[in-house]
Parts: structure tokens; C-alpha cells; sequence
């Protein structure tokens, strides 16, 4: 008599449906998988400067940023999140929000403050945030009323989206985030959730804020996907002087900035020479003779 096995009829009968679900599965993935954007290009980058929409103070911010040259050295792609530390009053916030486009995100962190109050100053600051300490006390000068409190940087943000909305610019939207420098990102974002993050020309500002600077280094290096982006820029200080110019000259040492940064893990990947100066002596705030100052773009990757 023979034995019917129904058992391994079934099973291979199973098997089959899984290899040919696998293989549905594969070709639906690669029919709808979109290659990737290419990174802005200069005419792109020129363009989005152009936009006719863009403010005058923003057009005045250009002729010292060179905007066109920072989107193409930061090589962004449309539809990417990016995370803008310090964001202050959004000028690259909102260049990274036209040239990321609608399908992506950016988000425009700045440190808590009461507007009703100065910003504490440090107990044991890096930086001397204070140029006439140890001197002799300057004459008293007569009263004089206290200057506006400035704008937050989330109200300054979320005007820039609203301008945009109601601009009808195809841009990303800005989330504004306020949040301290050492733990910036919202913590449903915190582990390698964007592609870039960027910094510009407000890390030596760390040294005389007292910020434990390590802390937000291994902090945009955990938000960032492997292969993600952190682009710094700041105003270049000598040789050896490290973050110690911080307060008074508002200058750090590249060489210091760059060991900070790779001790998070990060690799430098390139260096964007197109706002140095070597004629800057850099040792003062605004150099002596009247010129831009030497200031240097770092962009570091996450392996």
C-alpha cells in the first residue's frame, strides 16, 4: 500500500510560496525604489539665492556668506532632513529649507533663554567674554535705557515658515527646537534620523557659554545616519590659541575645532577654502586693515 506523506507535499508547497513571495518582494522594491537626488548643483545654488522672495537683510548677510558656494560644499540633496544648530535668526535655516525642497525637513535648533533676561554669564568661561577684565575701571557712563531683548530664534524661524507658506515657495518645513546645546535633538529624532547637520560660525561662542561642547559633538554624531554630514564654519584664530579668543576676538584655532570633532567619531571628508583670507592678521575681532575675516568650512562625516 502506499503512504501518502501530506506533510512534506505541504511543506514544499509552502516553501515555493515563500520564494516566490521573496522574489514579488524584490522586484516591487525595485520598481519603486527612486535613485538618488543629485547634490545641487552651482546654477541650482545661484538660483535659490536669486529667489526674488529672500529679504534684504538676508541679500546684505550674502556678500560675506558666499551662500552659492556653502550649498554646493555642503553637496545637499533634495529631500533630506538636516538639523541647523544655533540656528539664531534662520538665514541658513531657511537656505537649507529652498534647497532640500517640500519632501524634506529641516529643523533650526537654538539654546533656551528667558527674553526677560541677559544670558547668565559662565562661572569658569574658555574664553575671556570679557576684554576689560583685570584693567582699571572705565569711567561710568551716563544711564542709558536697556537695548530691545533680541528676537528668539523660534519666533524669527517660525516667521520665515510662515513667509514661505504664504509665499507659495516649495521649500522644507522648519520646525524651530529649542533645546541646550549638549542635548539638541528631541529625543524621538536623537538616533540617526538626519543626513546633515550644521553649525556655522557659532562653535567658538561655546567656549565662553560654558557648553560642554564633547556632549554636543556625540550628540549630532548619534542623530546623524551613517554616511550623514556635520559642516562647520567659523572665524579662524592663530596658532595655538585654541578656544581661548572665544569672548573677545570671537575666533577659534581650526586645528583645536577639528581634534574636538573627530574625538565624537566623526572623519573630516573635505575643507572649503572659499571664504579664507590669508591677509587676516587674526588677532583681532575686525582685522586691522579693514578686510573679510580668514574663516574656514569643515565638513566631517559619520562613518
Amino acid at each position: 500500500m502506499k503512504i501518502r506523506r501530506p506533510f512534506k507535499i505541504k511543506r514544499l508547497h509552502f516553501l515555493a510560496a515563500i520564494a516566490i513571495g521573496a522574489s514579488l518582494g524584490i522586484g516591487l522594491h525595485a520598481a519603486s525604489a527612486q535613485p538618488a537626488a543629485p547634490p545641487v548643483s552651482a546654477e541650482q545654488a545661484a538660483k535659490i539665492v536669486a529667489s526674488p522672495d529672500r529679504s534684504d537683510a538676508d541679500r546684505i548677510n550674502d556678500r560675506r556668506r558666499k551662500p552659492e558656494a556653502m550649498l554646493v560644499f555642503i553637496g545637499i540633496r533634495p529631500g533630506i532632513i538636516a538639523l541647523d544648530l544655533s540656528a539664531g535668526g534662520g538665514y541658513t535655516t531657511e537656505l537649507l529649507a529652498r534647497t532640500i525642497g517640500p519632501s524634506g525637513a529641516v529643523y533650526g535648533q537654538s539654546r533656551p533663554r528667558d527674553p526677560n533676561r541677559p544670558p547668565p554669564r559662565p562661572a569658569a568661561p574658555e574664553g575671556n567674554s570679557n576684554p576689560t577684565a583685570g584693567t582699571a575701571a572705565p569711567t561710568p557712563a551716563p544711564a542709558a535705557a536697556p537695548p530691545a531683548s533680541p528676537r528668539l530664534s523660534p519666533v524669527a524661524l517660525a516667521d520665515r515658515n510662515d513667509k514661505l507658506k504664504s509665499a507659495g515657495v516649495a521649500v522644507a518645513p522648519i520646525t524651530a527646537v529649542s533645546r541646550p546645546f549638549e542635548d539638541p535633538v528631541p529625543p524621538e529624532l536623537a538616533d540617526g534620523r538626519f543626513d546633515l547637520v550644521t553649525l556655522m560660525f557659532n562653535y567658538h561662542d561655546l567656549g565662553f557659554l560654558n557648553v560642554d561642547r564633547a556632549k554636543m559633538n556625540q550628540a549630532a554624531f548619534r542623530a546623524l545616519k551613517p554616511g550623514g554630514f556635520y559642516v562647520i564654519a567659523d572665524h579662524a584664530g592663530r596658532p595655538g590659541t585654541g578656544i581661548s579668543e572665544s569672548g573677545t576676538l570671537h575666533r577659534i584655532e581650526e586645528a583645536f575645532l577639528h581634534k574636538e570633532v573627530e574625538a565624537a567619531g566623526f572623519k573630516l571628508v573635505a575643507e572649503g577654502n572659499f571664504l579664507r583670507n590669508p591677509n587676516d592678521p587674526r588677532d583681532k575681532n575686525t582685522p586691522d586693515p579693514p578686510q573679510p575675516k580668514d574663516e574656514f568650512v569643515l565638513k566631517f562625516v559619520k562613518p
